[in-house]
């Protein structure tokens, strides 16, 4: 292939990279601000909650362009055991990471329904 295309697939992985970190960035801007916005009107503990609730999401959003772009990277550029065998171990560390985080911001087990829509649904499964 043409050095024109390693090219483009770098700049598409810093491309990647950057929105990655927009993304982190604006969850935690606007979960300061939501956060701001309601000390006042909500408990101080609601409001923590949510502000948690609204960074880690932003948080784990960001994380998936950073894997999509370690993925186009090895696969398209430097494709070598060494690097296949990196990317395995940051997409097992990052499979942990926001599995903890959903644990900690929902109180529950992925696989297990949210109480408030089994509510919802007449407590059907």
């Amino acid at each position: 292939m043409g050095e024109w295309f390693f090219e483009l697939v770098r700049w598409l992985v810093h491309f990647l990279e950057a929105v990655g970190i927009v993304v982190i960035l604006g969850g935690f801007v606007v979960a300061t601000i939501v956060y701001i916005a309601h000390v006042g009107r909500w408990t101080t503990h609601q409001a923590y909650q949510d502000y948690r609730r609204r960074s880690v999401r932003g948080l784990i959003l960001g994380l998936e362009f950073f894997v999509a772009a370690d993925i186009i990277k090895t696969v398209a550029v430097d494709y070598t055991m060494e690097n296949v065998l990196m990317l395995g171990v940051i997409i097992v560390i990052r499979t942990f990471l926001v599995f903890a985080l959903h644990l900690e911001i929902d109180g529950r087990l992925p696989w297990k329904p949210d109480p408030a829509e089994l509510e919802g649904r007449g407590g059907e499964v």
